[in-house]
């Protein structure tokens, strides 16, 4: 860093006084085993640890990195570590405030602190996304030359937002939601320690609980939860934060919710049924419901996408559709955005025409099975790639169904011990209907071929 007569001023009554910084600031760590989660990106020879001078000899100098994620996974957190720990010059931007000029600067100080001094400088651009590409250009040749060493930080796709000279040139280092352990362990130690809350107030489970429901994976909110409902225990004389004054704090009612309790099935269950139902305004309840409990959005997608098999199937065949794609675009943008892609899934399957034919299906053929119904492949249906087959009979007498009119071919598929047997039964709801028309056409057709060929 390179604070100037203010910035010293600010850090030396911050010494004085802590609680002139924020409790997350307050609570960063000092080194790279200090961060909370993340183990996957620190292990020992990472990138990371190789910027802050572990393992860094040898004729390979350590690279640039993209660091994306969600908010509060540690990404200043991580860049303030390298900047404590790293003997060598730190400078930090906010891709908000700063541009070309702002870089330019720090690209001839690095030139000169290099030539002058022999010191190395590591820039940390923050939101880099929001640099447009000429922005982004006046990085490249001081990242090919290793003039600086960046350190950017998005939680946009870098796929999207950052140039692809700039990628190439840099490590991608995808950081992951931080789990309840990892903030239950960074809760309790804000608690406990001098630099955090030094023990002033207790933190009942409830309390803990709900915390760790309105973090969702992210450290600073979880903090800065934590330091209003302190604040406000401490205001009315109490050594407790109780879940009502955390409330209070916060405004943020805490939902009736255990993940790991009946409260969890039963509105997952209520949140299914609903959307079985067709009753669009109570599954949205129940949604929001598991939203603001900080419910898994995975969990949630799993579940709409069992729905749309289950419940809905063949009726509306792009429901599936739908919510795979909600669950491929839950994973990559996470909350709070996600809840718009679950809510817009959720809508979709409730007013969708509703079928279980595909469920009874599938049961009914397991049923056979498991009684027993199974029996030998017919001869002219056996794989007949293979020498020695011919001789065995197997493909002889399969009739191709392409080269039939109709791309039907009449012939027998199902082993003799199911031979004839019926298992899927179509509704008359929604696109099943249709398929319920043609099914019967193909049924009938099939079984006029059998018949004709005196099977």
């Amino acid at each position: 860093m390179e604070p100037d007569l203010f910035t010293a001023a600010a850090e030396e009554r911050a010494e004085k006084d802590p609680s002139a910084r924020p409790l997350a600031v307050r609570m960063r760590p000092r080194t790279l085993d200090d961060v909370v989660g993340q183990r996957h990106l620190l292990r020992p020879g990472s990138p990371l640890r190789r910027l802050v001078g572990e393992g860094s000899g040898g004729p390979a100098g350590p690279s640039s990195v993209i660091l994306w994620g969600p908010p509060g996974t540690g990404k200043t957190t991580l860049a303030y570590v390298v900047s404590q720990a790293t003997d060598k010059r730190f400078v930090e931007l906010s891709a908000i405030t700063a541009g070309v000029k702002e870089v330019r600067a720090v690209i001839d100080g690095a030139r000169r602190s290099s030539g002058a001094y022999g010191k190395d400088t590591v820039l940390f651009l923050d939101e880099i996304h929001r640099f447009s590409k000429a922005q982004q250009d006046s990085l490249l040749p001081a990242v090919e030359n290793r003039w600086v060493t960046l350190i950017a930080a998005t939680t946009e796709n870098p796929h999207f937002s950052v140039i692809s000279p700039l990628l190439s040139r840099s490590l991608l280092l995808t950081l992951e939601s931080l789990t309840e352990e990892d903030l239950r362990g960074l809760l309790r130690r804000a608690v406990a320690e001098e630099r955090g809350l030094g023990g002033a107030v207790s933190l009942p489970e409830d309390t803990e609980a709900h915390l760790l429901r309105i973090a969702g994976g992210d450290a600073r909110r979880a903090l800065t939860a934590l330091e209003a409902g302190a604040g406000a225990a401490l205001a009315k004389g109490e050594k407790e934060i109780g879940l009502a004054t955390l409330e209070e704090a916060v405004d943020r009612a805490a939902v009736r919710y255990d993940r790991d309790g009946d409260q969890h099935y039963d509105v997952a269950s209520a949140f299914i049924k609903s959307i079985r139902g067709s009753d669009v305004d109570a599954a949205l309840h129940y949604l929001a419901r598991m939203i603001e409990a900080g419910e898994d959005p995975r969990f949630i997608a799993r579940r709409l996408m069992i729905s749309a098999s289950e419940d809905i199937g063949m009726a509306d065949p792009t429901a599936l559709s739908t919510a795979v794609a909600a669950a491929q675009a839950v994973a990559l943008i996470g909350f709070p955005e996600a809840a718009i892609t679950l809510s817009h899934a959720t809508i979709a399957l409730a007013l969708a025409p509703k079928s279980n034919a595909a469920v009874l299906a599938i049961g009914a053929a397991q049923a056979d099975i498991k009684a027993g119904l199974a029996g030998p492949v017919p001869p002219h249906l056996r794989d007949s790639h293979y020498r020695g087959a011919e001789s065995l009979g197997h493909g002889q007498g399969y009739l191709y169904p392409h080269d039939l009119p109709g791309g039907i071919a009449a012939q027998q598929y199902a082993p003799d011990a199911v031979h004839g047997k019926r298992y899927y039964r179509p509704t008359g709801h929604g696109a099943e209907a249709r398929y319920a028309e043609i099914l019967d056409r193909v049924r009938q057709r099939l079984s006029d071929g059998r018949r004709d060929r005196g099977e």
